[in-house]
Order: structure tokens, then sequence, then C-alpha cells
């Protein structure tokens, strides 16, 4: 009978590893007739349950004349019979049918399951009798979902959705993205990490630690799917504004992953969350008896730079030149080693520093038609001075040049930092860490944000410190007093550590504003008049551009690619958003802004000549279109 992988039509699949099979069977206990007669068993109930799935009979005499325990289940696997100390071979044998297709998330359909599937695949009696169709079963999950009064169950429950049926959970997020989005990800994946020991119940993706280190790619070897396209990975360091989560920092690659299927159409099966455990600095998980991860300490130097090479290196000779690593929540001095070492030999993007970078650069495009002016005509001020804020500062300097032809070092004076220890200007240029020393500008030295914002005069105030409550009244006040419209991008997430609230933003500038956020805020009356702010949520960017990098087959990432993203979700905007005051468009329609991002990246992979798969579609927005995955239920035959 023939075997395949994965294909709920087959009679049976089998999962197993025959090289580890025959190793781990060879240490058991168990030898001459004994060996025999156990491996003899496990087959004869493999066959009888293929015929008796396929409505025939069949029964096997015992040679031996001994039958089966009485009324009870035969011990096939050698498991009861065996003492403690034996080891005992975990068979593994996925029947496609009956009662394990219900437990498999990729092909379950619970109750969408209709009258001829339940016959051909065996699941009468295995199922209530009703049939749902699969907006019922959407309607019914939303209709439980909303009882839910604290945000980390309605979590709990979409990943205990995404573990059970699959394409129920994408359907279910894609239809209701602007209300699922924030459950999924930022703000509630950020608690979700602080506690994902506790509610830890099942895998999601694959945990390296200095324990595989020499073993990485037969690690890689252990995940199921084979056809991987994009990997996002961890290493715990900064999760979010949360600082040092460890091990548990893996709520961050599943839920982006997650984002990269549901608005950038990318297959669930190509894609792959890891988390490298290298330890942790926090000692309030080291102390915690629920911890999941490595304790002790955080290995760094070379202990870490090998680990992680190895990684990079076992990533390409697994999964091939065209698998995009996306790097996220790395601490600041590991963040842009990485990025600098493996962007000219790995297709690799880090969303903390490009991500970020795209989406408020995007943003900030669009919100010239409310501001008026060229970006170039504009003066800007970050109070943050790490990844994002300096990834951000970096793209806008690279647009402004390439609009103005002016020498990158030029664009980069109209771009102001403000870090923990005030103003970066010359005179600290010594003591910068090298992805600071570019923003060290001529000017007396700065301490507080304040004195900043009085001194600059900036027309935009960008925060990415990750600390909170630090755009205060006085800092808006004096925004708005030299601009009629001060734009003020509080980005820091979660919802905690938001520079300041769109509320006090909208209040204290006497709804002049223009506002966006990192973590979404809900919409503020204000003097008769409702404002909707913006999220400048990285969600806008990667599923797009991830997309577009595979459907050109891209074998490296370049800034031009970031800037054409940019564009692509600027020009976006409708006018109605602009109305409402918003720099952003609606979630509800991120397929289709994910799939002209997608052709935009595409185009400029081909005209860098960056791009493998040829020739190129004539239509790349079609194309990206006809490549997203689609939830809808299959039909099974």
């Amino acid at each position: 009978m023939k075997q395949t992988h994965g294909r709920v039509f087959q009679p049976y699949t089998q999962y197993r590893h025959q090289k580890q099979e025959k190793e781990a069977y060879k240490n058991r206990k168990v030898v001459g007739v004994e060996r025999r007669r156990v491996v003899r068993k496990f087959f004869v109930a493999l066959m009888e349950k293929t015929v008796m799935m396929n409505g025939g009979d069949y029964s096997v005499v015992e040679e031996e004349g001994k039958a089966g325990f009485g009324g009870g289940v035969e011990d096939v696997y050698g498991e009861d019979s065996a003492t403690e100390d034996q080891l005992v071979t975990p068979w593994t044998v996925s029947v496609s049918s009956g009662y394990t297709l219900l437990r498999d998330p990729h092909h379950n359909k619970g109750l969408g399951f209709n009258e001829k599937e339940r016959d051909a695949h065996y699941l009468r009696g295995l199922l209530p009798p009703a049939v749902f169709t699969q907006e019922l079963q959407e309607k019914k999950l939303m209709h439980n979902l909303r009882k839910y009064d604290v945000p980390l169950h309605r979590y709990m429950a979409m990943m205990d959705l995404q573990e059970r049926n699959e394409r129920l959970f994408y359907k279910l997020l894609i239809d209701n993205v602007e209300e699922l989005l924030p459950v999924v990800y930022t703000p509630t994946v950020g608690e979700a990490c602080q506690k994902y020991g506790s509610i830890f119940s099942r895998p999601q993706g694959l945990y390296i630690s200095l324990k595989e280190k020499g073993k990485i790619l037969e690690v890689l070897k252990n995940w199921p799917e084979k056809s991987i396209q994009v990997i996002v990975v961890t290493d715990g360091e900064r999760i979010l504004g949360l600082g040092d989560l460890g091990c548990q920092g893996m709520g961050i690659p599943v839920g982006k992953l997650s984002l990269y299927t549901a608005l950038g159409g990318i297959r669930p099966s190509a894609c792959l969350p890891v988390t490298i455990d290298v330890g942790t600095n926090n000692e309030q998980l080291l102390k915690d008896e629920f911890y999941i991860g490595l304790r002790h300490k955080r290995a760094t130097g070379q202990e870490y730079a090998e680990l992680l090479d190895e990684f990079m290196s076992a990533v390409k000779q697994n999964y091939g030149e065209k698998v995009l690593v996306q790097f996220e929540d790395f601490a600041n001095h590991n963040a842009f080693e990485l990025l600098s070492r493996y962007r000219s030999t790995h297709l690799v993007f880090n969303d903390d520093i490009q991500g970020t970078a795209s989406v408020v650069l995007a943003g900030l495009i669009a919100a010239l038609k409310l501001v008026g002016g060229t970006l170039a005509d504009h003066t800007f001020l970050f109070l943050g001075a790490g990844e994002a804020g300096t990834g951000i500062a970096e793209l806008i300097a690279l647009e402004i040049s390439k609009k103005t032809k002016a020498p990158l070092e030029e664009t980069r004076k109209k771009i102001w930092l403000v870090d923990s220890r005030g103003l970066i200007v010359s005179s600290r240029k010594e003591s910068l860490q090298h992805f600071k020393k570019p923003w060290a500008h001529e000017h007396e030295p700065v301490k507080a944000l304040l004195d900043a914002v009085k001194e600059i005069k900036p027309t935009v105030l960008i925060g990415s410190s990750g600390v909170g409550k630090t755009f205060t009244k006085e800092v808006v006040e004096a925004m708005s007093s030299f601009n009629k419209k001060p734009l003020i991008l509080a980005l820091s997430n979660p919802t905690s550590q938001s520079e300041c609230t769109a509320e006090e933003a909208y209040t204290w500038s006497k709804g002049r504003a223009i506002f966006a956020s990192g973590s979404p805020f809900d919409p503020v009356e204000y003097d008769g008049k409702v404002f909707v702010p913006g999220q400048a949520n990285n969600a806008y960017i990667f599923p797009g551009f991830g997309l577009g990098l595979i459907i050109s087959g891209a074998i490296r990432v370049h800034d031009d690619m970031l800037l054409a993203a940019s564009e692509a979700l600027a020009v976006q905007v409708a006018q109605e958003n602009f109305d409402k005051g918003l720099i952003y468009p609606p979630f509800t329609n991120i397929r289709k802004i994910s799939a002209h991002i997608a052709a935009k990246v595409a185009a400029k992979a081909y005209e860098l000549g960056l791009a493998s798969r040829l020739p190129r579609p004539k239509d790349l927005v079609k194309y990206a279109e006809s490549c997203m995955y689609s939830p809808i239920y299959r039909s099974y035959r």
C-alpha cells in the first residue's frame, strides 16, 4: 500500500525515522524470539487496522497459541511486559481517518465535516450529528471569545484553536483582524511571554539551546515540515519593552508567523518559529519553578557567536539559499551585529530595525498630506537610540537622500536622537556605541527631553525608548507651541510602555496633534470631535515584505526594498482615512495591502538583480494574490 505524508485521503501515514528507530530498537533488552514476536505483533496490528479500515475482516492466530489479554488490549509494543529499566521503542502510526484525523490540526474540520466525509473517513459516532458551515463555526467562536474579560484568556483560547483546527484559526483571524490582532500579538503577547512557563502546554516551534551545540542540523531535521520558507528566531533577551524573558520569548516567533500566514498569505507549513536558548539574566525566571528554559546566566562572546553561526549555517544547509530568517527581539548589542554579519551571506531581515523603520517611514510619507512639505523640510527628534530608533532614523535619511540626491551624511543632520544620557552630540562621540555615532551632531549637551524639544524645535517627535509616560504634558505642549500640527509617534510596546496615550496627545495638543502608536488605542473624543489614532504596527510591513521576497525568489535583502515597501504602504491611505487624522490604512484591507507591498518589493528585487524566480510574472500584484494561502476548508475524498 502506497504511503504518503500528511494526506487525509490515504488509508494511513507512518511517521517514523527508520534510522532512529533501528538505533532505538537495538537498545531494547529484547533478543531472539522475543524481539521477533514484538515486531510481528506491531505489523499484525497495523495490517489488522488497515484491513478493518477498508471494511474487511482480519484475524490472526498466534503461532504460540497465545491470544490477547482477556477482554483487554494486547501489549503490541511490549510496553507492559518491559520492566521500568528497559527501553521501549516509541512506535507512532498516525491513521489518516477516524479519531486521529480529529486530532490533526492541519486537516481537522470538527463539525465542518460533511456527511460524505464522515462516512469516508470513519468519523461516524466520533462527532455529534450536526454539520456546521465554517462561517457558523466562526460565529460561534467569536461569540465565545467575546465573553472573556481577560485578554490573556482570549490569547490562550486562540492558541488552543490553532492547535485543534488550523484553517478555522486563520479564517477567524483574517475575518476579524482588527479585533484579534491585539489578542494574538501586541499587547497581549507580551503578557503571554511573561507567563509562558505557566500556560505552556504543547511546543509550537523549535527550541535550540546550548545543549544542542554541534547538533543543530539534526535538530532542524526533527521538524516535521521540510519546505520551510520563513523562520522567525529570537533569543528572548529583549522581548517588546519587557526585557529578558529567556526561553519564554517563544510567544514572539509564534505570533509573528501567525501574522505571516493571516496577513501575508504564507502557508503555515512553510513557517518555522525558533527560540535560541543561551540562558537568561532574569533572576525572577531563574528562581521560577515553572521556567521552561536553561537555568543559568546568558552565554556571551565566542560561545554565543559560535551557536548562532552554527544555526545560520544549518538553516542554509537544510532549507537552502532562499529561506528568509527574521531576527526578532534580540538585544541591541546582538541585533546590529547579527544583521551586519549575515546580510551579505543569507536572506535576513530584522523586524525591530528594518520592519519598524519601514512602517514608520510609510506613516511619515502619508502624513505629509496633512502637515505639508517634503521629508527634507522636517526636523525629527527621537527619544530612544536603540535598534528601533536608529533603524527608523537611517531609513528616513536614506529616503531623503534618494529624493533630494543629497549625501547621506547631510540628510542625517535633520535627525536628532536622545538616549538615556541626553541628546546625542559630537562631544559624546568617543563613548557612544557604534550604531549611535552617525547621529552625533554639533550641539551643546542637553540632558532632558523637554530641553531638547525646546532647543531642536522638531516638527516630528518619535518615541522608541521602551519607557512609558515620557512624552509628558510639558513635552506635548512644547511641540504644539511651534507646530500647527505636531506629528507625535509613541511607538513603544506594549501599551504600558507607550510614551503617551492617544487621549493625552490629543488633549494636551488641544486636538491639533497627528498621533500614531505602536500598540492600539481606542478613538478619543475632544472638543466635540472624534479622533481615531493610527497604529504604526510592523504587521503592515513584514508579512507583505516577506511574501515579496518569496514570490521573487530573492536571495538578499536590500535597503531599497524597504523604501519600496514604505512607499507602497503610504499610497494605500485613502482620503477618508486622512479626514479622521489617520496616517495608516485600516487593517480590514491588510491582505490587499500586503499584495501591493509584495509586488513592489518583488519588482525591486528584479530591478536589483536579486530575484531568482524567472521569468518575472507580468502582473506582480495578481501573482502575489494567487500565491496567498486560503483558510477555506478543503473537501476530502
